[in-house]
């Protein structure tokens, strides 16, 4: 892993990854969803630009290769997103941020009743590592929409239900925020008992 990283806006190189820029104060290397959100179109297209040439020089770079798969799925670029969080997965069982949004690209942006069988259980699978990593809220809200989606419409029993995974993301703390950020960043409308 490398010790620093190049501000993908400015240019400088950075003294401590994931904090903002001495320089210029944007973010050297994106961890959220929500850093990347909040940019305008042609300064993602930028940090996308400066990612890429860095993850030439370090292909395996956890952090960078996190920083590009964000900014891909920002631009809806799910097929590109994939691999760079694939990448960042690999022997990574510290941060759940990967495996989560790796899950959501899976689905590229259509509802989970459309998807196959295999991409389902693969985003299960991922889901869950990210749940084995750190219980988040929104995690097993993720896999109750899918039991309610997929499973629910298709008229399959498989436990636990969507109920369940729903109490559970109530019992860790679900918000209104998290619940509306979900479907925002599936881009698909949220189903009612959801």
């Amino acid at each position: 892993m490398i010790q620093h990283i190049k501000c993908p806006n400015c240019g400088e190189l950075s003294q401590a990854i994931g904090t903002k820029c001495v320089a210029c104060d944007n973010p050297v290397s994106i961890n959220e969803i929500t850093t990347v959100q909040a940019m305008p179109l042609p300064q993602v297209n930028k940090y996308v630009a400066s990612y890429r040439a860095q993850i030439a020089e370090n292909p395996d770079d956890k952090r960078l290769n996190t920083s590009i798969a964000l900014c891909y799925l920002r631009l809806k670029l799910y097929d590109k997103a994939i691999p760079c969080f694939e990448k960042a997965m690999e022997e990574n069982f510290e941060d759940s941020v990967p495996f989560f949004y790796a899950a959501i690209c899976l689905l590229k942006g259509q509802k989970a009743f459309l998807s196959t069988r295999p991409i389902i259980d693969r985003t299960m699978e991922y889901v869950n590592a990210a749940l084995m990593i750190e219980q988040r809220a929104v995690y097993h809200y993720f896999l109750a929409y899918i039991k309610c989606d997929y499973f629910g419409r298709k008229h399959l029993n498989v436990p636990p239900t969507y109920q369940e995974h729903l109490e559970q993301a109530k019992a860790v703390g679900l918000n209104e925020a998290d619940a509306a950020g979900l479907f925002a960043l599936l881009d698909v409308e949220r189903p009612l008992g959801l």
